[in-house]
């Protein structure tokens, strides 16, 4: 049965004084690192505060409805009607991409992905059907009323190079994490090991509504109900516990940091099978691969 990999309080890389005082704002963890919760999901802004018009990028789209929240929480950031260099995303999911159309159009910015994300962005293909019987909780149990339509960006999407960078975020490289989605990727910099790990693992249970209210620190795998290949999310668990990283913010949940943080990823990697893979489900005997035409559609 999937465990939780719990991790002291002090391992947060925010600070848990600031959740009231910047309610309407981000929560840095760095001196150009920065979030927002949203309720179900978390967006990143990369860039210094105050840097003004095209001088930062958003990392993921949000949640339906969250337009507003995300363009208030910039402009108090980066400065009143400050725009992005590009919105880049870890994945296609409908809790990572809720404002994208909204946002790319108004901003008028490309969009960067996964190639095998494109179907997805581009309105071609639909993620296949979510599974509630995995991991329990609320979240999960209603997970099929949750949007697998794709968004259609396809006039701003851009691939994300083969050589690994990303173009509006120096000093960042992209890693590809497949497994929770087929175009899954992560972003690492090197320099002061800091990871946005999109939804490769999370720090909070997803699949519990109490879990996502409270946000207790926990390092769990991927949220089960859209995880579609638990061998190859297994996989970019590990390779990121190599990264060693120092800080790290993932799609939901809350940001750590330091040894704990590091603690907590070498056993979720070290035990991955156990303590992160669902006992039985859709997709756990027969993982939905790039090349299933009827999971997912490669570009």
């Amino acid at each position: 049965m999937a465990q939780q990999i719990p991790i002291s309080r002090q391992a947060r890389a925010d600070d848990p004084r600031a959740d009231a005082e910047r309610d309407d704002g981000t929560q840095e963890i760095a001196p150009d690192l920065a979030y927002r919760r949203l309720v179900l999901a978390n967006v990143v802004f990369v860039g210094a505060s105050g840097a003004g018009d095209r001088n930062w990028v958003l990392v993921d789209a949000g949640i339906p409805g969250s337009k507003a929240a995300i363009r208030n929480a910039a402009a108090a950031r980066f400065g009143e009607g400050a725009r992005p260099a590009a919105i880049v995303l870890t994945h296609g999911h409908f809790d990572h991409v809720g404002v994208l159309e909204d946002l790319a159009e108004e901003w008028d910015v490309p969009v960067y992905a996964h190639g095998l994300e494109h179907p997805y962005l581009d309105g071609s293909a639909a993620y296949p059907t979510p599974d509630p019987s995995v991991g329990g909780g609320l979240m999960a149990r209603i997970a099929p009323l949750y949007p697998t339509k794709p968004v259609d960006v396809s006039t701003r999407l851009q691939r994300l190079p083969a050589d690994g960078s990303v173009p509006p975020m120096p000093g960042w490289r992209w890693l590809h994490t497949p497994g929770h989605a087929p175009g899954h990727v992560s972003f690492w910099r090197e320099a002061d090991r800091s990871l946005i790990a999109g939804d490769a693992f999370v720090t909070t249970a997803q699949e519990s509504a109490y879990a996502v209210v409270t946000q207790e620190p926990e390092i769990h795998g991927p949220p089960m109900y859209l995880t579609l290949d638990w061998p190859a999310a297994g996989g970019s668990v590990r390779s990121l516990a190599a990264l060693r990283p120092e800080r790290a913010i993932t799609g939901h949940g809350r940001p750590l940091q330091g040894p704990e943080l590091r603690r907590g990823l070498d056993a979720l990697a070290q035990d991955f099978e156990r303590v992160a893979v669902p006992d039985q489900g859709r997709y756990v005997e027969t993982p939905a691969r790039a090349e299933d035409g009827s999971a997912y559609r490669s570009p």
